[in-house]
């Protein structure tokens, strides 16, 4: 593996968070706590290998510029900043929500994962957005 193809590692790890968010969700309404437990681990191991890349690429790298303008400039910051924003947010959340999890506090973890989990599943999902948004619907007209 390259170093350039870390954004699409990035990517595929965000997306995989995501799909385990959703998996985890409709465990835990079928009453399915240990598939649930499981699968909201394995969401936490693929955003901190996200975390990891993206920390990894950008000092590198440093920023991706988006060079379209326009309308779709408009969206793109707008799921940029949202992203951004939300992303600092939920790395406490989750903490708090998996600490209350994992001790089997099930009224405090319901409460905090209430919260939590759409805005997870948010970032998640913006993460690849973006991530196609920037190298493969609008890519830098340089490139």
């Amino acid at each position: 593996m390259s170093f350039d193809q870390l954004p699409a590692f990035n990517a595929f790890f965000n997306g995989s968070a995501a799909v385990l968010l959703l998996c985890a969700y409709a465990a835990i309404r079928r009453g399915k706590e240990r598939l649930h437990r499981r699968l909201i681990l394995s969401a936490v191991a693929s955003s901190i290998l996200f975390l990891i890349g993206y920390l990894s690429y950008h000092s590198v790298h440093g920023t991706t510029r988006f060079s379209y303008g326009g309308g779709v400039r408009v969206l793109y910051f707008s799921i940029l900043i949202s992203h951004t924003i939300l992303a600092a947010t939920v790395i406490p959340l989750v903490i708090v929500t998996l600490r209350h999890g994992l001790k089997y506090n099930r009224s405090r973890h319901r409460k905090w994962a209430h919260f939590t989990f759409p805005i997870w599943l948010y970032v998640s999902v913006t993460g690849v957005i973006i991530y196609f948004m920037l190298y493969h619907w609008f890519p830098s007209h340089g490139a």
